[in-house]
């Protein structure tokens, strides 16, 4: 990064937000402004590290493990804004900085693990936590800093320190790439289409492709994008065979087009260099390394997760693959089912099998009433309300932002909420925090966002969704309530800052709300009429709920287990999509099916570390949410008031602060089979 004039910290708008309601002031900096608050909030953050690790009073919780805690305030505040922009609104200046800033974040990160006189004072705690007289909460904070140095390279020697810093300045910018790569195949491919070519394809759907195409300069076209919120629909419903096989293969090519935005050699040189990492660290491989503080703790415990599962979903879609042969047969189509084909004549099975198109639901499912609905569950469970405030700036004119009160109607903090697809951000869907709540020192409230990639209709109506986005938004808002509702002393255990395999338990167990009945009856109204969903088509959309499950878990499965497959070796495949080939031709991968999220554009485990060798997780969660619902189940009330409490407490407000199976064991009293898990996917 350039050098440029001094920058005051605590005045520049990055660092001191001085916007509505303790926000950043979005309308105070330009792009320009993020590298040199960037280089002066690193260099604060360097002075601040080294006057806690030279102190030369002995040790405590308070001159040590305090004042680490709340260290790089400046830091937290430019990097939080800076990658809320990098994932949802980006540009040639955000990602020309991205590129930059990834790994010098890296190389700051390593330098602090690796600080010996700093590692001297937390390991002396550490040795000495018996005889301190900790709660709880403080204790786990303390194992938890030490084991982060630890696998930081704080035991390493110099020369290895020195490799290990690199390896991972080299993944920072690595992930960087595949992302922005990713990003870029994306954004740039769009198939434009006259009014002819949209045989079978619902109005919502025309209206989401005839927005997409304007906002391309395309005005009076079509456009099919690669947005999962266009791509799944057509692909269930255009008659154009020739145009689904278009659609799906440059969907399912993401990433591996040749050229500068190939992540081929990024895909390569990543896993290489974990499979460095975790050797020089000590293990016997990267998953053996990210699995050691997880619930799954090895490899083969995770695999004990995925191959019944596996089995399972693989049987059932091969029994569902010759229902839709049928099907295409009747139509005069007799070649074998393509994964272009799949979506489109299980539509065709599901309306046979049910007597309805999914696409029926969606005009009782407007986003403004699903948005409601989210909002009336945390009411009714935790008490929680939510106001809109308008006129309130962000990073982008589509972001609404509420204010966020407890029962007794205090401010306990604010919600951004970023729901349209736009060719600036990434896809997929997540949830993320511009400023963590915790208590320690002068304490902070949460400020939490979502992002989506709904379909944007076009100006004046009303953006309708499918079953499967409803759930997804129920999902993130589930993510945004383990930050909103975080109740904790320490930063670094607050909110979502659990292990990567219990972090999907408050999303996935939200989703169930969404069609608990009264749920439904109050919100899943027309859009035009105001007239509730008919119990009929309730009862179909239930009775369908595990519809097609062996495609969906295939899909998924397959996923878990590449990346797995990936990680658990010595040493990385030379070649790493003849690998991907390879594992999906021993499991016996169906030839109609793709992985949900082919390697070369995994985002979840390429573009930075977070799912790496995690990606089971969220079945590992899903073994945990589908017994938590049981306990409201049980009670025979899903608002129940005593188990909501237990709910909060133990596992929506306790962030990291205990170990995970203890909080589960805590709310429920044991822990979960698979049972319900398997139940609730349509494969007991």
């Amino acid at each position: 990064m350039q050098k440029s004039a001094p920058i005051d910290l605590a005045t520049h708008p990055l660092t001191n937000w001085t916007g509505p309601h303790g926000l950043p002031d979005f309308t105070a900096f330009d792009d320009a402004a993020f590298a040199p608050v960037f280089e002066a909030a690193l260099t604060a953050h360097e002075t601040e590290i080294a006057r806690i690790a030279g102190n030369t009073k002995a040790p405590d919780i308070e001159n040590t493990l305090t004042a680490l805690e709340l260290a790089g305030d400046a830091l937290s505040k430019v990097s939080a804004i800076f990658w809320c922009r990098a994932g949802a609104h980006t540009n040639e200046t955000i990602q020309e900085l991205e590129r930059e800033i990834s790994p010098r974040m890296a190389r700051h990160v390593s330098a602090i693990f690796m600080n010996e006189m700093l590692f001297s004072r937390i390991d002396r705690l550490y040795q000495d936590r018996a005889r301190l007289g900790l709660d709880a909460e403080t204790s786990r904070v303390l194992e938890k800093t030490w084991k982060r140095f630890v696998r930081g390279g704080a035991q390493l020697d110099q020369t290895d320190k020195e490799r290990l810093a690199a390896i991972n300045e080299e993944l920072a910018g690595l992930g960087a790439q595949f992302g922005q790569n990713v990003l870029a195949d994306e954004s740039g491919w769009a198939l434009f289409l006259e009014e002819s070519d949209l045989g079978g394809i619902s109005d919502a759907v025309k209206s989401a492709m005839s927005e997409a195409a304007e906002a391309r300069g395309k005005k009076g076209l079509y456009a099919a994008t690669l947005s999962r919120s266009i791509v799944e629909p057509f692909l269930a419903s255009s008659e154009r065979r020739d145009l689904r096989e278009k659609v799906f293969k440059a969907f399912a090519k993401r990433g591996e087009n040749g050229g500068k935005t190939d992540n081929t050699d990024v895909i390569a040189k990543t896993l290489k260099l974990r499979a460095k990492k975790a050797k020089l660290l000590g293990y016997a491989s990267y998953a053996a390394l990210k699995l050691d503080d997880t619930m799954a703790k090895t490899p083969d415990a995770v695999q004990d997760l995925l191959q019944p599962v596996w089995q399972k979903a693989r049987e059932k879609a091969a029994e569902d693959e010759k229902e839709l042969a049928r099907l295409a047969a009747q139509e005069g189509q007799n070649h074998a089912i393509a994964p272009w084909d799949w979506r489109y004549y299980a539509e065709k099975r599901r309306a046979e099998r049910f007597a309805f198109d999914e696409s029926a639901l969606k005009p009782y499912l407007a986003l403004e009433n699903v948005i409601a609905a989210a909002f009336d569950v945390a009411h009714r469970l935790f008490g929680l309300t939510f106001e809109e405030l308008k006129g309130v700036p962000a990073w982008h004119e589509d972001v609404c932002t509420f204010a966020v009160c407890n029962a007794d109607g205090t401010r306990r903090g604010l919600f951004l909420a970023d729901y349209f697809n736009r060719p600036s951000k990434r896809s997929g869907a997540w949830m993320s925090a511009l400023q963590s709540g915790y208590r320690l020192g002068e304490g902070k409230s949460p400020i939490i966002y979502n992002v989506m990639n709904f379909a944007k209709p076009p100006k004046g109506q009303t953006a309708l969704l499918s079953v499967d986005e409803a759930r997804t938004l129920f999902h993130e808002f589930g993510h945004a309530l383990h930050g909103l509702l975080s109740d904790v002393t320490w930063p670094s255990i607050s909110g979502t800052s659990v292990s990567r395999d219990f972090v999907e338990l408050p999303s996935q167990l939200f989703e169930h709300w969404f069609t608990v009945p009264d749920v439904l009856q109050k919100f899943a109204k027309h859009h035009v009429t105001g007239a509730p969903m008919p119990q009929e088509l309730v009862e179909k959309m239930r009775a369908a709920r595990t519809f097609d499950a062996g495609f969906a878990t295939v899909e998924f499965t397959a996923s878990a287990l590449v990346d797995m497959a990936f990680h658990s070796q010595a040493e990385a495949p030379d070649d790493p999509l003849r690998f991907e080939a390879e594992t999906l031709e021993k499991l016996g991968m169906p030839d109609a099916i793709v992985m949900r999220h082919r390697t070369p554009h995994f985002l979840h485990v390429f573009a930075g570390d977070g799912y790496s060798a995690g990606y089971y997780s969220y079945m590992w969660s899903e073994v945990l949410d589908a017994d938590a619902f049981r306990a409201f189940e049980e009670k025979g009330d899903p608002f129940d008031p005593e188990t909501a409490q237990k709910l909060r407490q133990h596992i929506y407000s306790a962030g990291g602060s205990a170990d995970p199976e203890d909080l589960y064991k805590a709310f429920r009293g044991r822990m979960p089979t698979p049972e319900a898990m398997m139940e609730k996917k349509g494969l007991a």
